[in-house]
């Protein structure tokens, strides 16, 4: 286990460069400050600040993306009540679940349970319930997340109205169709929503994992 003062790298932190790929970025995004807990999240995550993913750990609370369609897991804050150390314990087994989105899709950093490809990002997509490659590592994640591209990946995941309701739900929680997204009779349009806590919605979908 290295030490707080091992992981933590001032001369060289990732934070002011993760801070300029979200100003730059087409979508807007918004960086929360990082919870009193910081400090123990990093250790516990045992990543330096140098990487990306160790300075969003340690030096944001999370960061928030298209009016908060896309949560990316930092140390916590209030508007984003959850840290990525505290939300993998129990929930996670060879991967580490690094954001999710309002419709309830999940994506994690391959540990070895996934593929082959360790380190790699992968997709829990709420339209077929698979684990889907990204062909992305976490940095190129990162910066893929602050593009239009965004728009073009969700597409067919969006609905009339959905910035609306994702600025009511509040990043804690998603949405839940039914029909649900997986089978035939399920759309982003045309299925019923409602709110439901991300918690309950990650177990659902484990629960009904199809591969």
């Amino acid at each position: 286990m290295r030490t707080l003062t091992e992981l933590i790298n001032e001369e060289e932190s990732a934070l002011p460069l993760v801070k300029q790929w979200a100003e730059a970025g087409e979508l807007p995004c918004e960086v929360l400050p990082p919870s009193a807990d910081c400090d123990r999240i990093l250790v516990d995550l045992q990543v330096t600040t140098r990487s990306p993913m160790g300075a969003i750990a340690h030096g944001t609370g999370g960061v928030l993306v298209d009016g908060g369609w896309l949560r990316i897991l930092g140390s916590g804050h209030p508007q984003l009540n959850r840290n990525i150390v505290d939300w993998n314990r129990g929930r996670s087994s060879g991967f580490l679940l690094v954001a999710d989105d309002a419709v309830g899709g999940f994506f994690a950093i391959n540990g070895g349970a996934l593929g082959p490809d360790v380190g790699s990002m992968y997709f829990l997509a709420p339209d077929s319930l698979e684990w889907e490659a990204l062909d992305l590592g976490y940095t190129d994640f990162l910066q893929w997340s602050f593009s239009s591209r965004l728009h073009t990946f969700y597409a067919s995941l969006r609905w009339s109205g959905w910035e609306a309701d994702v600025k009511a739900l509040g990043p804690d929680r998603c949405i839940n169709f039914y029909p649900f997204l997986w089978t035939e009779q399920g759309s982003a349009e045309g299925s019923s929503r409602k709110p439901v806590d991300i918690a309950e919605q990650y177990a659902f979908n484990m629960s009904n994992l199809n591969g």
